[in-house]
């Protein structure tokens, strides 16, 4: 066996190298064009190195090219670029890299380098991490050397979405229930607050409400230990965030809210995993994830909570309360600032209760200014968050601004956890970001003498006649909510734009180590010459192996995008070659959609909407367009959700409207480019326009979306597209999507 270090045959007769295997899985939460560039970088980029990679691509119409038992065997380590959770018990024994799918799409050949000396998969193992030096992250524990932030971040990020992701219809359904139970149903009640009568139609809508929001917690924390520790840690990690919410529990007037679930799942996970790593006769092992395993968990991570961690929250609740009694007749700015701060920074947990009951308990002494403070502060989080949403699109997920559509509505409402979801995906930026707006909200209403005089909050007490002192209340609400909007955007981009420049430094160094560590190991040196001088623009080996990459197969490109492929009789680059040389009849351009008679070489809009406006009417040439007014307002309709703008000066705009009769797809080049909002800056000068009508639109839709964009990522095709000078020959070069 020779080593990788040894010539490969033709050099003294010695035995051809094996070139090393690699096996990668790309997902985005979408899985639809991240998942498929990041794919295509990794093919690419494995060409040019040197490597055999193999991806399984896990998209919205379903996982492709999927990696085989035998695939698994033969690999040498697996790359997982995703932002999803991936199973990785398969890869049991294996060199496992995780990282976030923007990774695989900007420094994939710094992967490829660093899954050499990435940890083993452990057998059971679902969460290992690995930090930027290789080392094992500990399921992202902070600390490790090294780290970007990028990789470390994963493990914990992941599972926190994870529960997100579950808690989101919780807050949405029962946040709405409550808040309609409350408009159609409830009068204002100086001795109650806002009620609805006992026994009505609208207080058993706000009971089922309350058990949604009641659910909320637990299925957070449930769901952030599942991500960790798989099936066994889901009910220990429930009843972690049911007992962290119950405040009776541990002697607390109010429990630890969201952020007591996010530590008992993070608990919670943890514990099962070092639980799961002990070893037990073979003949407890089938009982130890059903019955061992939930209940020891379950049994510890309980009565830690409520005799070590509870104990600290009902010590807070009390000295806050007795600290806010001592600021009675101090200036009302900085009480109203400082209620602002506590409404705004647990939402339902120890401080934001802490100050809701101050202000409440201070109604009947006749002092209803205090509870004006707070009901302005109230709705501030729910409010900016949403209103953030729609500052600054591009930051955010469509569930997430669908999400903070109906977060909108719950801060009108004065539900404040309206903006949970946000707070627990983001806590670094969200929480200080909903504290400032708090402080402001709570600062103006002080100053103004802003009374309530029911305890609740929200636009909703003031139009029910509760407020006293309405304009100033609105002027309050209506500051905090700006401020807190605007200071999470800049938060969220400053976080975005750190992390991506770290990627891009990574990326600059990383790709000079991983070639001259990676080529003269993997690279025959009959072809090393060439090798040595990689073209930072020759990405692609030619359209023979960028259509390889592309279907999703094992790329076997040559050792770097500059060198020529090998020459002789028997070689493979030769036959392949001859192969597309052969005359055969001219392929249709994806399924016929796209035809010369949708191509347009000039796009003569300097602008989005101008532009899709101009590709409705190309795509109108057809016939197949029955209402070009409607097209166009459909796709505008969904930049309005987020920009299709994919970077590398691409853009995708897509639209399913029965505006058309069906599938057509048009292409355009725009000379100066278009501002399309994409998040790498770059203005948009490859366009397409894919249009299905709302029957065609499930996997037809997903599947023109994956061959772009996978195609898309191949710098040499891009190129030649930006090169074509006229139709036939952009079409001709689009015949390359296959």
């Amino acid at each position: 066996m020779t080593s990788p270090a040894e010539p490969s045959a033709g050099v003294g007769g010695q035995q051809p190298r094996k070139r090393p295997m690699l096996l990668a899985v790309t997902a985005c939460p979408t899985g639809i064009a991240h998942t498929y560039m990041a794919a295509e970088k990794l093919q690419q980029a494995a060409e040019r190195l040197g490597v055999d990679i193999k991806v399984e691509t896990q998209g919205s119409i379903g996982a492709e090219n999927v990696l085989s038992d035998n695939d698994v065997r033969g690999a040498d380590g697996i790359i997982i670029a995703a932002d999803k959770d991936v199973d990785r018990s398969r890869f049991a024994g294996k060199r496992v890299l995780s990282v976030g799918v923007a990774e695989g799409i900007s420094r994939p050949e710094h992967l490829i380098e660093q899954v050499r000396s990435a940890p083993v998969q452990g057998a059971g193992d679902q969460g290992t991490q690995t930090t930027s030096d290789g080392g094992d992250g500990g399921g992202g524990a902070p600390g490790a050397a090294g780290g970007s932030g990028g990789r470390e971040r994963s493990a914990v990020y992941k599972a926190l979405m994870n529960g997100v992701s579950y808690m989101i219809p919780f807050v949405v359904v029962g946040g709405l229930l409550i808040a309609i139970s409350l408009s159609l149903g409830g009068h204002t009640d100086p001795q109650g607050g806002l009620v609805i009568p006992d026994g009505s139609y609208w207080m058993h809508v706000n009971q089922i409400g309350v058990i949604g929001f009641t659910l909320m917690v637990p299925i957070l924390s449930g769901y952030i230990a599942y991500a960790i520790g798989d099936r066994p840690a889901l009910v220990p990690g429930m009843i972690g965030g049911w007992i962290a919410n119950t405040g009776e529990l541990y002697d607390s007037e109010a429990g630890a809210g969201f952020i007591g679930a996010i530590v008992t799942g993070f608990l919670a996970g943890y514990l099962v995993r070092g639980i799961k790593q002990v070893k037990v006769p073979k003949f407890v092992q089938p009982i130890m994830p059903i019955i061992v395993i939930p209940i020891l968990a379950t049994s510890a991570l309980g009565l830690f909570f409520i005799y070590v961690v509870g104990k600290p929250i009902s010590w807070v609740f009390e000295h806050l309360t007795d600290w806010l009694g001592g600021m009675t007749g101090t200036s009302a700015i900085l009480l109203g600032a400082i209620l602002g701060l506590m409404i705004a920074f647990d939402m339902g947990g120890p401080v934001n209760k802490t100050a809701f009951l101050f202000g409440a308990g201070l109604i009947a002494t006749g002092n209803q200014t205090v509870m004006g403070m707070c009901a302005a502060a109230i709705p501030v989080m729910p409010l900016g968050q949403g209103l953030a949403t729609l500052v600054r699109k591009r930051l955010y997920t469509d569930q997430e601004r669908e999400t903070g559509l109906a977060a909108l509505f719950m801060g009108l409402f004065g539900i404040s956890e309206g903006a949970i979801p946000f707070a627990a995906a983001r806590p670094a930026q969200v929480i200080p970001a909903n504290m400032l707006g708090g402080a402001v909200a709570g600062a103006v209403a002080g100053l103004a003498s802003v009374e309530d005089a029911v305890p609740h909050g929200g636009p909703i007490v003031a139009v029910l006649g509760a407020v006293g002192g309405v304009p100033m209340f609105f002027v309050a609400v209506a500051a905090g909510t700006v401020v807190t909007a605007l200071a999470t955007v800049s938060l969220v981009d400053l976080s975005e734009r750190k992390r991506r420049g770290g990627a891009a430094l990574g990326e600059a160094s990383g790709v000079e180590v991983a070639v001259a560590a990676a080529v003269p190991s993997a690279a025959p040196p009959a072809s090393e010459a060439s090798a040595g001088a990689v073209s930072a623009d020759a990405t692609s080996a030619g359209a023979t192996s960028a259509d390889a990459a592309s279907a999703g197969v094992t790329s076997t490109g040559a050792a770097s995008a500059g060198a020529e492929p090998p020459r002789g009789p028997e070689s493979p680059w030769e036959a392949a070659a001859a192969a597309s040389d052969a005359p055969a009849e001219a392929p249709e351009v994806l399924s016929g959609y796209l035809t010369e008679q949708t191509v347009k070489v000039r796009l003569e809009a300097g602008d989005k909407e101008a532009a899709i406006r101009e590709m409705a009417e190309l795509l109108a040439r057809t016939g197949k367009v029955a209402d070009v007014a409607e097209l166009v307002r459909t796709a505008l309709a969904r930049e309005a959700q987020g920009t299709t703008g994919l970077g590398e000066e691409i853009a995708i705009p897509h639209a399913k409207t029965d505006a058309v009769t069906a599938p057509v797809v048009g292409f355009a080049r725009s000379a100066e480019g278009i501002e399309w909002g994409s998040l790498d800056g770059t203005r948009a000068r490859l366009i397409f326009m894919i249009s299905v009508p709302e029957a065609a639109a499930g996997d037809e839709h997903l599947r023109i979306l994956a061959l772009l964009s996978r195609k898309l990522m191949d710098t040499g095709f891009r190129e030649r597209l930006v090169a074509a000078g006229d139709e036939a020959a952009v079409l001709e070069v689009l015949r390359e999507v296959e």
